[in-house]
């Protein structure tokens, strides 16, 4: 049965590091405690999944048909008619994104940016109180919408049998209409996505301070941690003071 590449490397290699970005920023966020030196890895994580989401946003620009957000199926009524195909059988055929995955690309892409935005101004010190409850509140949504992603996929499969949950994997879709042309799979492109988030995943790392539990991100102190920073502060007014009780008694 003839295939036909639908998806490139880049957007493949997107998907994945940003679903595998979400997942360990998640579960390190439930499963450590905000005061563990390990929770600042759900930061990092959490940065370089901003990173990620640039890289997509800028590729969704100049990237090949499909991976275009000017591909994306956005209409309502799209939308309904495709879940009444799903339920009922049928219904059109979509070379690239259908209008579910549509919205929930864009909707998780959109509390992505969110989710790295309020981390960065609550790891900086300048965000208000509430902003980390909207933090949590985002991610749990964002965790809701990829769980419907995944079940609105394997509904579609035992549905259709038509293997759709595999083209992100493989890159290509089967049962398509002929004039549905093969989009370059642009190796290079990936490649350099897979070096810049690698590039970034190392800078990050070895940035961050764990004695302060800090990282110095263009200029800007982030701590990533509940009291990183009061600690270490804490450490030198005890060293500060030891100093000058030494320094009083060389006097006596």
């Amino acid at each position: 049965m003839s295939t036909v590449r639908v998806y490139d490397l880049p957007t493949r290699v997107f998907h994945w590091s940003f679903a595998g970005l979400f997942a360990t920023a998640y579960a390190i966020a439930n499963l450590v405690d905000d005061d563990s030196a390990r929770f600042a890895w759900h930061m990092l994580a959490g940065l370089l999944m901003g990173v990620a989401v640039l890289l997509r946003v800028a590729w969704g620009v100049v990237g090949t048909r499909h991976a275009r957000w000017s591909d994306l199926s956005l209409d309502p009524r799209q939308l309904v008619a495709y879940l009444k195909g799903v339920v009922a059988g049928g219904g059109r055929r979509w070379a690239g994104h259908n209008p579910a995955s549509s919205w929930a690309a864009l909707a998780m892409v959109g509390m992505a940016l969110g989710m790295a935005g309020s981390g960065l101004a609550m790891a900086a010190g300048v965000a208000p109180e509430w902003v980390e409850e909207a933090h949590e509140l985002v991610a749990n949504t964002f965790l809701a919408v990829a769980l419907l992603h995944v079940a609105g996929l394997l509904l579609h499969a035992l549905r259709h049998r038509d293997g759709l949950p595999a083209s992100m994997v493989t890159g290509r879709k089967r049962d398509l209409a002929a004039e549905v042309a093969p989009v370059p799979a642009r190796g290079v492109a990936a490649l350099l996505m897979l070096g810049v988030l690698a590039s970034a995943g190392v800078g990050l790392a070895r940035a961050y301070d764990p004695a302060t539990r800090s990282l110095d991100l263009f200029g800007t102190r982030l701590v990533l941690g509940e009291d990183g920073g009061e600690t270490h502060g804490a450490g030198a007014e005890g060293e500060d003071h030891d100093d000058d009780g030494d320094e009083g008694h060389d006097d006596d």
